[in-house]
């Protein structure tokens, strides 16, 4: 008798795997995987807000700003990593992606949430190394970064002239 479910739940578990486009079946080209999660999911059905999570309180300190977004639309798929960045004095700088995380297709259902963290390593305000950010743009991947928050985190650091010591996540599944 328990053959039964054990077997139903693994031939469950196969078809979901198999669904979520886990294998290289270059011909069905991916068409399978997005009919099980939805079309991509369109900046102007998602809300997001912004909290930290650890704000860094002195100059060398890592802090973390979490963005939380809210799906008011139809089932979609956010896949990847958003676009982050970071404007000081009339300046924008890329955040690069989080090189230890690796992006994922996730599936978003009607007010279902997703978050992406900035890490981030504090600067001494004003030193030649920092970045003295303003405003953080962020948008969808392979889109604009469009939506902007004030940034009331203290200057970030510059690995080089160019690069904030900063980091993206990629999407992730928040809420129950």
């Amino acid at each position: 008798m328990r053959a039964v479910p054990i077997t139903v739940t693994a031939l469950a578990a196969a078809c979901l795997l198999t669904a979520c486009g886990g294998g290289d079946d270059s011909s069905s080209g991916g068409e399978e995987s997005k009919a099980v999660s939805g079309p991509a999911c369109a900046a102007a059905d998602l809300s997001m807000e912004v909290g930290p999570v650890n704000a860094a309180p002195a100059a060398g300190d890592t802090g973390n700003v979490s963005v939380t977004v809210t799906n008011n639309g139809a089932q979609c798929t956010l896949e990847g990593f958003p676009k982050v960045e970071l404007e000081a004095d009339g300046t924008t700088t890329a955040v690069p992606q989080d090189e230890a995380a690796e992006a994922q297709q996730l599936p978003l259902a009607e007010q279902a949430t997703a978050s992406f963290t900035i890490t981030y390593v504090r600067a001494e305000e004003g030193g030649s190394q920092s970045l003295a950010v303003k405003t953080v743009k962020y948008g969808l991947p392979g889109g604009s970064a469009d939506q902007s928050f004030p940034w009331s985190y203290g200057d970030v650091a510059l690995k080089d002239e160019k690069t904030p010591d900063a980091s993206v996540s990629a999407f992730q599944q928040a809420g129950d």
